[in-house]
């Protein structure tokens, strides 16, 4: 039996851990307690304390009193009573640590519930109770399948065995009272033993289920936290967190049990700042107070007929109200000008840059250049997108020059002549003999036709 992380199994001093129950890695068993007290030179004539803290599967732990006064360490297998049979558990911590749990539990010393350890388990017993763990995962989808048949409205998150075989424990979440007559016939009929249902709530579930958090570490609950306390909506306004059920929520679907972490840090730096009502009284005019920043000790005040935010430290703003107190108003908040004090201001917005860039603003540009409009400019400026289907072959027309009349026939080359913008010379002789260029052959003579063509003076 060697420590599944030291890996220390020559059959030292201690047979659960090398280091005699004081294991710095932390990974050794879930819920694990150091025992500074390992370490310690004890008297000769110490009498070892003989109550015990034993833990099962999951966050279960049990306390037992050791009659046998037997040597006992840190993650060594024992034999303890049950209801009926025995049971197989993990020596979790032992020693003078264990009255302080005691007093952390509220379990008295002498209670006579508490029931004794038989024996150090054996390698057979421990090879039986292996094999019944085995078995769980197949278990807990047949007692599954049974509830959905039954139509009960629960949920089964986990199961246990007993060390002996003789008691399967079902771990189950509901909302409401379940009737689980049928259910115990089942199971007892299935499963060949005693039957017990406890029910635990969403955060013990989470607890024994284990997993990630959203921080990147395992579940507090399963690791070190053990008494689960009320976490409200007020522990995330008092520190200024956005109201967002998916980001506050856990794997439980409970509020984060960390809330309550940094909740009376808050709860000190919050009473530094003054009431709502407190109004700060100055030469430029009254101010209130319109929101605080806890981290950066800042609380935000507005003059009256202004929509100016002016962050004021809140030292300064204890300073204002003692002098308002004794009937003395200061010049303004930050005891500079009025018109520096809101250029200060104006000036700490702009310097975020990402706060003043809007992501959606090439998005207007791509719309106004998907209109009509847009592609009217590019047609006209000659960039038109060669994949349109009213590009291509407007693209080959020659323009039409508007100024000129119509010829009898067009230019045999495909080419229409180029408009010219000459104007003609009063002061130069005509040519008699020289031709226009745009004259038409006159037609063949045909029957009924005359040749000459009609001419005017």
């Amino acid at each position: 039996m060697g420590c599944e992380s030291c890996g220390n199994n020559n059959g030292s001093h201690s047979p659960g851990c090398g280091n005699n129950g004081a294991c710095s890695t932390g990974s050794c068993n879930k819920l694990n307690v150091y025992n500074w007290l390992t370490d310690m030179v004890l008297p000769e004539d110490y009498k070892p304390f003989n109550i015990v803290e034993v833990r099962f599967k999951g966050s279960k732990k049990q306390f037992y009193r050791n009659t046998n006064n037997l040597e006992l360490f840190t993650g060594e297998k024992v034999i303890v009573d049950s209801d009926i049979g025995y049971d197989v558990g993990e020596i979790s911590l032992a020693g003078e640590l264990v009255k302080l749990h005691l007093k952390k539990y509220g379990v008295e010393e002498d209670n006579s519930e508490m029931r004794n350890i038989r024996s150090i388990a054996t390698e057979d017993q421990v090879k039986k109770y292996q094999d019944y763990k085995d078995k769980e995962q197949k278990t807990l989808e047949e007692a599954r399948t049974i509830a959905l048949q039954l139509r009960l409205k629960m949920k089964i998150s986990d199961i246990e065995f007993q060390g002996d075989g003789k008691k399967v424990t079902f771990y189950y979440t509901s909302e409401g009272r379940v009737d689980f007559r049928e259910l115990i016939r089942r199971y007892a009929s299935s499963f060949k033993s005693r039957i017990q249902m406890l029910q635990v709530s969403y955060r013990e579930e989470a607890s024994r289920l284990g997993g990630i958090g959203s921080c990147g570490r395992e579940l507090c609950c399963s690791t070190w936290l053990t008494d689960y306390k009320v976490v409200n909506m007020g522990a995330a306004k008092t520190q200024n967190l956005s109201i967002n059920m998916l980001k506050l929520s856990g794997q439980c679907g409970r509020l984060k049990c960390c809330l309550n972490y940094e909740l009376e840090t808050y709860h000190e730096a919050f009473n530094l700042f003054p009431n709502d009502k407190v109004l700060l009284k100055t030469e430029s005019g009254i101010a209130s107070l319109r929101k605080i920043d806890i981290l950066k000790g800042t609380a935000w005040y507005c003059y009256e007929k202004s929509f100016d935010w002016i962050p004021v430290d809140v030292k300064r703003v204890n300073e204002i109200i003692a002098l308002n107190k004794e009937g003395k108003t200061p010049v303004t908040l930050s005891d500079t000008a009025l018109g520096a004090e809101i250029a200060f201001k104006t000036l700490e917005f702009k310097d975020d840059l990402l706060g003043d860039t809007d992501l959606t603003r090439m998005d207007d540009k791509n719309k106004k250049s998907r209109g009509k409009g847009g592609n009217n400019k590019n047609r006209k400026s000659g960039n038109q997108n060669p994949n349109s289907r009213n590009n291509g072959p407007r693209n080959d027309r020659p323009k039409r020059d508007e100024n000129k009349k119509p010829s009898g026939e067009k230019p045999n080359d495909g080419s229409r002549p180029k408009p010219t913008n000459k104007k003609p010379n009063p002061h130069r002789k005509p040519n008699p003999n020289r031709k226009p260029k745009n004259e038409v052959n006159p037609p063949e003579n045909k029957p009924g036709t005359s040749n000459t063509p009609d001419t005017t003076d």
